[in-house]
């Protein structure tokens, strides 16, 4: 009997299945479904047919319908910050800083392909926060960084001379982080991008108006 050799037999597979699915991709696909109907009116199947994945792989990639939630509410704020930070960079005027900062956030909330998205907080976990604890740590942490963020540069501002001496910086970033939701929902309800980019200027020119800058354009002029 002919005993065939390493050459004869088939060769090995290797152990498991290579992934059909790209996991950042498919995250931000399960995100959109989310961000169009809300977290309760979202349902797995939903979920299934805007990744493409069945339910078996879902769950073996993700978790439950919560814990896909949890993870694109993450991955939002962390794709919101990167922007965010980017536009903080520079050492631009603080008015160009904060309309720098708003237009990042209008490229998110005009960023649907069909329609106009807002702010995947404000639309989708907001109305979760009262009896999800998980969810409303996440939100909370977020508006937190968002206000101290903003808060770092009216202290830098402040520093400049590009504020009046003792401008109450954290209200400041208060005022600046409200803005930043007032853009969200009135996006999400459908008002033109233009108009909101002048209600953000408009915002702006309140923020940064101050006694230290009208005394420095008198000194320039």
């Amino acid at each position: 009997m002919r005993i065939g050799t390493k050459k004869d037999q088939p060769a090995k597979r290797p152990r498991g299945r290579p992934r059909a699915y790209e996991p950042d991709a498919a995250l931000r696909q399960a995100a959109n479904a989310f961000w169009k109907a809300g977290y309760a009116g979202t349902s797995l199947d939903d979920i299934s047919a805007a990744t493409g994945m069945n339910r078996p792989s879902l769950r073996a990639a993700f978790g439950d319908k919560h814990e896909i939630y949890v993870k694109a509410l993450r991955d939002y704020w962390s794709r919101k910050f990167a922007a965010i930070q980017e536009a903080f960079g520079g050492d631009q005027a603080l008015d160009e800083t904060l309309m720098r900062v708003y237009n990042a956030a209008l490229s998110i909330y005009f960023s649907g392909d069909e329609q106009v998205l807002g702010c995947f907080v404000v639309a989708t976990a907001i109305t979760e926060t009262p009896g999800d604890a998980e969810i409303q740590d996440i939100v909370a942490e977020g508006l937190r960084k968002l206000d101290a963020d903003f808060e770092t540069r009216f202290k830098k501002a402040l520093h400049k001379g590009e504020l009046e001496p003792g401008a109450d910086t954290k209200a400041l970033a208060i005022l600046a982080t409200a803005t930043m939701q007032t853009l969200a929902i009135r996006a999400r309800s459908g008002a033109p991008r233009g108009e909101l980019r002048k209600l953000a200027q408009k915002a702006t020119n309140v923020m940064c108006s101050s006694s230290a800058r009208k005394n420095m354009s008198k000194r320039e002029a």
